[in-house]
């Protein structure tokens, strides 16, 4: 929508789409609200960005260990194939709460959205900038990302963020590439086996099957805190669950009872191995190859954080990456404090 909106007929069109997202909002409220009244539990609805992906892997693996039954919460875990789409999720009313990237919430914040991180999964990306085997000899670094077609799960996601910063970084400018949302999982693969694509960023178990069927390489990892620091410089805080910051304050009880159960889950993961967290997740997901599913969670697992508290200086480096490029950001003046809080994370018993 124009930032300007020059007619009436326009301006009530406008305010016809807040006064919608308004009531779908509450009514997602009211639902939640009468679910608990009836005996029922607290409901809430949490939208992944993609609930296969080992970066999320702890939404789903709090629900298998019954975290959030342990709290007195009834979740309903909802899938999208890419962060962005939670994050339309979450601003609509659809769903109280967003496991995704959390430079969202610094997007979100220059378009007038108050969301804020309130459980920080991780310090590290956990993505993986991947080069097909056909044109691993054209590209050995970002800075031979002109002129090429590089894969993203989708336009605006954190995928989408990373890749133009990286380009940006090495001398390349977003004008002189072009990225294709083409998803995760198979359709990732697809497109790099086809030829559609050059190479992308994807995060296993993604990476563990292109690796194994030998269709790509690695041209950057960012799976580990010094992978983040020699791409981005410095912790990069991603994988987190964030909610709208007026329902937060509004439901501190509730969200208090998420981050413990979260929490509880970094906790768990951190004291096991790759094989038994595996063990612990939906059959599916390992496509018939548990070894390699184990191997994909191996190789993620230190990005993950165990105490769910925001890193020191993360937001910061995140702000930086974003001004690199997105013109919106780079000109505003964002608020960091507002993007994430560490109130409940920090409430929680041991």
């Amino acid at each position: 929508m124009p930032k300007t909106l020059r007619h009436g007929s326009l301006a009530a069109a406008g305010l016809l789409v807040l006064a919608s997202l308004t009531a779908c909002a509450n009514d997602v409220a009211g639902s939640a609200a009468a679910d608990e009244a009836g005996g029922k539990g607290e409901k809430v609805k949490i939208m992944v960005g993609g609930l296969d992906k080992v970066i999320y892997l702890p939404a789903m693996l709090t629900q298998r260990l019954g975290y959030f039954d342990d709290e007195g919460l009834e979740v309903e875990l909802l899938g999208e194939h890419a962060g962005v789409e939670a994050e339309t999720a979450l601003v609509s009313g659809k769903v109280q709460g967003a496991v995704g990237f959390y430079d969202h919430t610094l997007d979100l914040q220059v378009k007038g959205e108050e969301v804020q991180s309130v459980v920080q999964f991780s310090h590290a990306p956990g993505e993986v900038q991947i080069v097909s085997d056909k044109a691993a000899t054209e590209i050995s670094s970002p800075e031979d990302f002109k002129g090429k077609r590089l894969g993203v799960t989708g336009i605006g996601s954190s995928t989408d963020f990373l890749t133009k910063y990286l380009a940006v970084k090495n001398g390349v400018a977003v004008s002189e590439f072009k990225t294709v949302a083409v998803g995760a999982g198979e359709s990732f693969i697809s497109a790099l086996e086809k030829g559609s694509i050059d190479g992308g960023m994807t995060t296993d178990p993604t990476v563990a099957t292109i690796l194994a069927e030998n269709s790509g390489k690695v041209l950057l990892d960012m799976r580990t805190p010094q992978g983040s620091d020699e791409a981005l410089g410095g912790a990069y805080p991603s994988s987190s669950l964030y909610m709208q910051t007026d329902w937060v304050n509004d439901n501190k009880e509730t969200v208090q009872k998420l981050a413990n159960a979260f929490v509880k889950t970094l906790k768990w993961m951190a004291g096991h191995s790759a094989s038994e967290i595996a063990d612990e997740m939906p059959d599916d997901y390992s496509k018939g190859n548990g070894t390699l599913y184990a191997s994909a969670i191996q190789s993620t697992m230190p990005m993950f954080t165990q105490d769910g508290v925001m890193p020191e200086d993360g937001p910061k480096t995140v702000e930086k990456v974003l001004k690199a490029f997105n013109p919106d950001i780079k000109y505003a003046d964002v608020d960091l404090s507002k993007t994430y809080t560490t109130e409940f994370v920090d409430k929680v018993v041991d």
